[in-house]
């Protein structure tokens, strides 16, 4: 049941409290205004704050960071589509579709798992020149471009990924500030690793990432020649995600757990 003026703090990509990414989402109508939008996800102070509108059957739907509205977000779409289903506003059986400005979203139940239909990022090979170093802790091996400014480093090792130590200001200096960075997992449990930083849109290093793997299971699946992939994010949260190719779309799966709910008293 819809509840005006709810927002709810969902962690995605977890299934138990303070893991994953926590998410804020809040159901509003044509009056809500984006600068409202903007000053909720403000007070919020999350990585996003999803903000719902439904539109028919549909939803539409709006991301905002604390500074600035992103087209798209992972863990914000998987908090969501859980509140959706948790409130009983779609059936366990059935799918959602949300509307977001960076493209048309099918969200599907698979038992504890939440499937999310994300559009393929394309995928550039390029080189910079930079002390790598200086900036991250690292040289990587190899450089790409991708979508909405982000930069992809591929790393040797695991542990080059684990020990990254960014320096924010440089990052930004050197124009990386939307930065991933990844490598080959030596583990049996999963197939690659990763970190997110953020600091051009006000978040230094994102907890999870789902949207990232619209351009890093492309990358991974053709690495490792595989159709599906188990990652991990390597963050003080961390994150467990299941992504597979599905023709130019990605598929990303996870679950999410509801840790508060609040009341907007204006």
């Amino acid at each position: 049941m819809m509840q005006k003026n709810k927002i709810y703090q969902v962690d995605a990509f977890a299934d138990k409290p303070f893991r994953g990414n926590p998410a804020g989402v809040m159901i509003v109508d044509e009056q809500t205004s984006g600068e409202m939008m903007q000053n909720i996800a403000m007070e919020m102070n999350l990585s996003e704050t999803a903000f719902l509108l439904p539109a028919g059957d549909d939803f539409r739907i709006r991301y905002f960071t604390p500074a600035k509205e992103v087209p798209l977000c992972g863990h914000a779409t998987l908090a969501s589509a859980h509140i959706i289903y948790e409130l009983g506003l779609r059936k366990q059986t059935e799918s959602i579709k949300l509307e977001a400005k960076g493209g048309d979203l099918i969200i599907s139940k698979e038992r504890d798992l939440i499937a999310m239909n994300f559009p393929k990022y394309p995928l550039t090979k390029i080189d910079l020149e930079n002390d790598f170093v200086r900036i991250l802790g690292f040289k990587p091996i190899e450089i790409y471009s991708t979508l909405y400014d982000w930069i992809i480093f591929v790393a040797e090792s695991q542990d080059e990924i684990q020990h990254a130590v960014p320096n924010y200001e440089l990052m930004l200096e050197n124009g990386l500030g939307h930065l991933m960075i990844t490598a080959r997992s030596n583990s049996d449990n999963f197939d690659f690793f990763l970190r997110c930083f953020a600091p051009a849109l006000g978040i230094n290093e994102d907890p999870v990432t789902g949207s990232a793997h619209c351009a890093l299971t492309p990358l991974w699946c053709e690495k490792l020649n595989k159709t599906s992939l188990n990652s991990y994010q390597l963050s003080k949260r961390t994150g467990i995600l299941k992504t597979a190719i599905a023709g130019d779309r990605v598929e990303i799966k996870g679950k999410a757990i509801t840790v508060m709910e609040a009341e907007l008293k204006i």
